[in-house]
């Protein structure tokens, strides 16, 4: 049966991360403003929540994001020498971040985890639902899987976290789920939650990949949870607790996502998405698919 639940309209996005698997490039560099193809990984993930509706976003940062604030912003300066150059195409690049929704953002402080980042967005948040993206998974504009969450959170209520399966050696990687079936083929009940487990001690191989849909409960039980794996106050914590008891704000549904996913928290990763990406555009892909078929059989 269908309930009724306010419309989600906020979005959560953690950056403060130090990017360290980048360095050098990220010493200065904000890790979510490395490009992929032609815009940075932010942006990505700003289209993806706007797409779904979403346009209240929230980005927690820390030190040395400022360039995620100008990226965002107008830059008059630039808009004017396009302006008089006639480039309105480029303009209109320029232009579209800073017009895709209503940014917002906080500082975190001390780095204290995923769980205290969402934390951070609390009083911005309120007592409503919300989603969090993190920006290390990219997901492609054809599967929309945000959208999904949405339906199924509105349908029933609580928290909705997004799953992959994953090769049972790769589990250590990922928080995993329990998970029962439900009449949605594609949406599971999560009754438990372990952070990066061991293979042998995984309930399954269902892995979190990083999108939430959360309800607005998680924040009282986020202040009640200890730090926990790497001194940290994890998401999946929370969440655990969630789904053991649906009266605290549960119950916890996973949508299991069958899409093309780009992981850029990794650096073979963040160069086969780029690769892929690049692939798959109208204006790049012809040229650079011939080159590319034409180096790999130069290598071989």
């Amino acid at each position: 049966m269908t309930q009724s639940h306010p419309r989600i309209s906020k979005a959560v996005i953690p950056a403060a991360g130090l990017g360290t698997r980048f360095l050098p490039a990220t010493k200065a560099t904000p890790k979510e403003m490395l490009p992929v193809v032609d815009k940075p990984a932010i942006q990505y993930v700003v289209e993806e929540a706007v797409s779904a509706g979403l346009d209240d976003i929230l980005m927690v940062t820390g030190r040395n994001k400022r360039p995620l604030e100008d990226h965002f912003d107008r830059n008059y300066e630039l808009e004017s020498a396009l302006e008089k150059k006639g480039d309105a195409r480029r303009l209109a690049k320029v232009q579209e971040s800073s017009d895709l929704a209503t940014m917002h953002y906080v500082r975190q402080g001390d780095p204290r985890g995923l769980g205290h980042a969402v934390l951070c967005a609390a009083p911005h948040v309120g007592n409503e639902p919300f989603a969090v993206l993190l920006g290390d998974d990219l997901i492609d504009p054809r599967d929309p899987l945000l959208q999904r969450m949405i339906e199924v959170q509105e349908l029933y209520g609580g928290s909705v976290v997004a799953l992959m399966e994953v090769a049972p050696e790769q589990v250590h990687l990922y928080g995993c789920a329990a998970v029962e079936s439900t009449g949605d083929r594609d949406v599971v009940k999560v009754s438990g939650l372990v952070e990066k487990p061991e293979p042998a001690d995984a309930p399954s191989n269902y892995a979190i990949i990083g999108r939430y849909v959360l309800d607005p409960a998680v924040f009282e039980v986020l202040r009640e949870t200890e730090p926990g794996r790497g001194g940290e106050i994890q998401l999946t914590d929370a969440l655990q607790l969630l789904a053991q008891d649906e009266k605290v704000g549960g119950p916890v549904h996973g949508v299991v996502f069958k899409g093309r996913r780009y992981d850029t928290g990794d650096r073979g990763d963040y160069l086969r998405a780029i690769v892929r990406l690049a692939c798959e555009r109208e204006d790049l892909g012809p040229d650079f698919r011939s080159w590319l078929r034409s180096y790999v059989t130069e290598e071989m």
